[in-house]
């Protein structure tokens, strides 16, 4: 193979391996609106919920998907993201429902053990609580297995009993992509139509697609603090310690959540290509060098997910 062969053999490789992604993306998509009565889009305005959103698109047409876009909002997240999130919505013409964890909290349903608390593991809460509202029997959520181990162990279609909980041990099998969407009442489906994408798979589909994503996701300049091995963003839920020094980086955003426990990576890249290149060389989840939260094993992801969680 000669040298200008090759990066034109690479690409139609790549191209074919994300056809087959978003075709299966698109698949799932179909069987939620077909099979579910009452199905919603959890929308985050993230970059995983904004890939789900675009093979919707492609999957229904604009203006024509046929569930609403569901947020659970902390109260805390990064004001880019939850802008970029109500302008999506609006462009392309779909239902955003928004709940907040503050009104889960005015109702008594969630109680915070100090102000200065995460709110994000309170999210299963105020989750379970539009669920009853609207009556919810399927979730379609941007999950990915490479994210984190709990994660590695979902279905597709992820069972979860009437009291919104998560049994790993009682997982239905899902052979030559039949999938058992039984339900009995009170009962309701999490549906990852990206579980076998990477993080890779992921800014490889946003170049292509040219995805817009909100700004935090590409270099910019901000002032952190460099606490226990991450990089801890300075704002007024997380000013910093007695002792500690804050200093300006180039930084971006791998994934984002709760301001309280979402922390950037030291990174030069401008754009998505730029990106591609760079997750080609990482060698830690994306969760796992960014998550506050997941660092602690008596917040683990598999307990938070048995009580609800995403």
């Amino acid at each position: 193979m000669n040298a200008r062969a090759e990066p034109k053999l690479l690409g139609q490789l790549s191209n074919r391996h994300l056809d087959a992604l978003e075709e299966e993306t698109i698949f799932i998509l179909r069987e939620v609106a077909a099979v579910f009565e009452r199905p919603t889009l959890l929308f985050s305005g993230g970059k995983d919920s904004l890939v789900l959103l675009k093979c919707a698109e492609k999957a229904f047409g604009a203006g024509r998907i046929p569930y609403p876009l569901l947020m659970i909002d902390t109260g805390h997240n990064f004001p880019e993201v939850t802008a970029f999130r109500d302008l999506r919505a609006k462009e392309l013409g779909a239902e955003l429902i928004v709940r907040s964890v503050e009104d889960s909290m005015k109702r008594g349903t969630v109680r915070l053990a100090h102000p200065g608390e995460s709110r994000n593991v309170h999210q299963s809460v105020t989750l379970l609580e539009a669920i009853e509202e609207f009556r919810f029997d399927a979730l379609i959520g941007g999950a990915r297995r490479d994210e984190e181990k709990a994660r590695a162990k979902e279905r597709i279609f992820s069972h979860r009993d009437s009291f919104g909980q998560w049994q790993p041990k009682a997982q239905r099998p899902e052979l030559w992509t039949l999938f058992n969407t039984r339900l009995h009442p009170g009962e309701h489906f999490r549906v990852f139509p990206i579980s076998n994408w990477t993080e890779l798979d992921v800014w490889q589909y946003i170049e292509r697609e040219d995805i817009a994503l909100p700004s935090i996701y590409y270099a910019h300049r901000r002032e952190v603090i460099e606490r226990k091995g991450l990089l801890v963003p300075v704002t007024e839920l997380t000013p910093p310690k007695e002792g500690e020094e804050v200093v300006t980086r180039t930084v971006r955003f791998r994934t984002v959540g709760d301001i309280t426990c979402t922390c950037p990576v030291e990174s030069p890249a401008a754009n998505a290509a730029e990106v591609v290149i760079e997750t080609l060389t990482v060698e830690v989840s994306e969760r796992g060098a960014t998550r506050m939260d997941d660092k602690t094993s008596d917040a683990s992801m598999e307990k938070r997910k048995k009580d609800g969680y995403f």
